[in-house]
């Protein structure tokens, strides 16, 4: 197999900061090379390197072929042009069913998928895609796999999608401890070798460290013979040459030890094991007044003359926890806008005036970049500028970047100080649109175990099935310009008959509304005045 580049003793700096150091790797024909490593660990910094983006602050990027043709993908862009696009791209963009009008009014998938569709339009030998996954729901997963697969170059691409890997990757670069470690296979493959490497690392730290406790007790016991041996040639009633000469070959022995440790210690040099990234924060609701949060009734929308969804009807109470899906473009961002009342709609839609809400976007250009964390986070006293900092490392942040701009920042760090926010205000309602976009491993889960204990009620748009079903018991499933809710299978029957409550008294309040406006002589009274008793007579039967 053709060898594209090498990497060859890599360091990059970036203002007094070390990102990687002494990287070497290499890139064949047909390689496809997922880079995984915890959030600021330097991975969209590896691809921008790849690009020709800047120069590496020491060693150099050998590159085999002289017409070598690279492409980048970047994983967010505020702006994007349709103009002059290639047959091969219309083709990919109408099987993503992608709207060629206003770039800044397509949904978060479809900006992404725009991206990728002049990515893999266009011949290169290198094609670099940073979270080509992120936004993008089952279908357009299953199509980029596929495109990945078929694609005739060599893909590196930035990934915390652990299925995406395991299905395409050949090769693996995870960056860790700022240096990068190359492995042959799939995260799979990765992980094993990873878990194996260091149980053979703790087993010959450890073999090494019941050596220096050996070595260093023996010289313990010479060192203790010698102090003896030169106390008694200072004694009178013994013969002080014997103690002299048996207290000189002791301290020969001790130093023989001594010279004998260092050797082997530098002949074996095993260090203990580095301790697992880990990401810890937990997030709290104030207060909750009511039991209504959200009521939801014959609500219509449609953008730029498509319609997304029409007379749909819904209610959240406090505390319940609601995912909402549906395909790229369905209208699940719109949908919390208008909930929110950031979009206008056809409707009645009624929020508790008492909640305290938090609401995630999935954008990563809505911070203030310019400022830092410490102007962004203001706080008057040491304690509580202590507990923000605290949180900063809990969420694994470097003490450095306390000052230094958020657009320094990886994608997913500033998703991190977006969440921080909601932690340090504790919210009632949290609306997350994308919320594991961007973030690595680690802080996926701990969100997950997080999101799933947080007392308070929570509205998430998300393609992570797993992250869904661990946070979530309620869904509205967008589809067919209609929105409907259930619960998921795994929510217990007291939920079922909560739901169908809620339901019947959503529809008995109706009826009595529309009675309070009639006679009895009205043709439609003895009609609505049956529903209404059969309603209370199902509600009943409930409990």
């Amino acid at each position: 197999m053709k060898e594209l580049l090498q990497l060859q003793h890599i360091c990059v700096e970036i203002k007094d900061h070390t990102i990687f150091e002494n990287v070497n790797a290499n890139v064949q024909q047909g390689d496809v090379i997922g880079i995984i490593g915890k959030n600021g660990a330097g991975k969209s910094t590896l691809l921008r390197l790849l690009n020709h983006d800047f120069l590496p602050t020491e060693g150099q990027i050998k590159y085999m072929l002289d017409d070598l043709t690279i492409i980048m993908v970047e994983q967010e862009t505020e702006s994007h042009s349709f103009e002059g696009i290639s047959p091969k791209e219309v083709t990919l963009l109408e099987t993503w069913h992608v709207p060629t009008h206003d770039f800044s009014k397509l949904s978060g998938g479809e900006k992404l998928k725009a991206r990728l569709a002049k990515g893999f339009a266009q011949d290169t030998d290198l094609l670099l895609l940073d979270e080509p996954t992120n936004h993008l729901d089952e279908q357009s997963l299953e199509f980029l796999t596929k495109q990945i697969e078929g694609h005739q170059g060599t893909v590196i691409l930035v990934s915390h999608d652990r299925y995406l890997l395991d299905a395409v990757a050949t090769k693996i670069w995870s960056i860790e401890n700022k240096t990068l470690i190359s492995h042959k296979g799939n995260y799979s493959s990765y992980l094993k070798f990873r878990e194996q490497k260091r149980l053979t690392q703790q087993r010959e730290y450890e073999k090494q460290h019941k050596m220096v406790e050996r070595i260093e007790g023996q010289m313990k016991e010479l060192t203790s013979w010698s102090k003896k041996a030169h106390a008694q040639s200072t004694k009178k009633e013994f013969p002080k040459e014997y103690y002299r000469v048996k207290a000189k070959r002791m301290d020969a022995q001790v130093k023989s030890k001594q010279k004998r440790l260092e050797k082997e210690l530098e002949k074996i040099k095993v260090k203990p094991l580095d301790s697992e990234y880990k990401v810890t924060f937990s997030m709290k609701a104030n207060h909750r007044v009511g039991k209504r949060f959200l009521e939801v009734k014959k609500l219509t929308k449609s953008f730029n003359g498509r319609m997304l969804f029409k007379d749909a009807n819904f209610t959240i109470q406090h505390g319940d926890k609601v995912s909402i899906s549906g395909p790229n473009g369905s209208g699940k961002t719109t949908l919390l806008k208008v909930i929110l009342g950031q979009e206008t709609a056809k409707g009645d839609v009624w929020i508790s005036p008492s909640a305290k809400i938090g609401y995630l976007t999935q954008e990563v250009f809505d911070l203030p970049l310019e400022q830092t964390p410490e102007q962004l986070f203001y706080q008057e006293t040491f304690e509580a500028r202590g507990k923000v900092r605290n949180l900063m490392k809990h969420l694994g942040f470097m003490a450095s970047q306390w000052s230094e701009p958020i657009m320094n920042m990886s994608m997913g760090e500033r998703v991190k100080c977006k969440l921080m926010k909601y932690i340090l205000e504790d919210k009632d309602v949290l609306i997350l649109d994308e919320p594991t976009n961007h973030l690595d491993l680690a802080s996926r889960e701990q969100l997950e175990d997080t999101l799933a204990q947080y007392n308070g009620t929570l509205l998430v748009v998300s393609h992570d099935r797993y992250f869904l079903e661990k946070t979530t018991a309620t869904k509205l499933i967008i589809s067919n310009n209609r929105i409907h809710k259930q619960l998921n299978e795994v929510a217990s029957e007291k939920d079922n008959k909560e739901e169908r409550r809620l339901q019947l008294e959503t529809e008995r309040q109706e009826v009595l509304g529309k009675l309070s406006f009639m006679t009895q002589n009205n043709k439609e009274y003895a009609e609505l005045d049956l529903r209404f008793k059969e309603l209370t007579k199902q509600i009943k039967e409930l409990y």
